[in-house]
């Protein structure tokens, strides 16, 4: 097993747009039904996989385009250290105090590498200066726990 570090950070106007960050529904809408409702359907069947907004569901990040991956390591606390080194170079910029405390942020890394020990992933998102929101991810991958059938995108 190995795990993957992903960054998004950009317009909380953008995050907001949930539709493309949930993969589309398996069955398309049916050919006689509203157009617009297939026409949206082909639009996010066509963009979830290529667009950087991170996904509802964490183990989706494995199907983004590969150059989406800021880091790979092979040990959980690795990756944990990352995610500490992501919170804090954002630290900074949280509107919230306190998630700005070393200690807060020291939790958060220890529950990473705890997590991501037994092969769960790790998601976590803040808001920075108005509008704008962050978002940090760290996947398993080989296999993921909650979607085994997902590939690796660094193969």
């Amino acid at each position: 097993m190995h795990y993957h570090g992903y960054v998004w950070t950009g317009a909380k106007q953008r995050f907001d747009e949930e539709a493309l960050r949930r993969p589309p529904h398996p069955d398309p809408p049916s050919a006689d039904g509203r157009p617009e409702l297939t026409q949206r359907y082909r639009e996010v069947k066509t963009e979830f996989p290529v667009v950087d907004l991170p996904p509802l569901e964490t183990a989706y990040w494995l199907i983004k385009p590969r150059e989406l991956v800021r880091g790979t390591w092979g040990q959980p606390r690795e990756a944990a250290e990352w995610l500490g080194e992501r919170l804090a170079e954002y630290a900074l910029r949280f509107v919230s105090d306190s998630g700005r405390e070393g200690a807060y942020i020291a939790s958060l890394v220890k529950s990473a590498s705890d997590r991501l020990g037994w092969g769960g992933d790790v998601s976590h998102g803040f808001y920075l200066e108005r509008p704008s929101f962050l978002s940090l991810a760290v996947v398993c991958c080989s296999s993921n726990r909650a979607m085994p059938g997902l590939e690796c995108p660094l193969r």
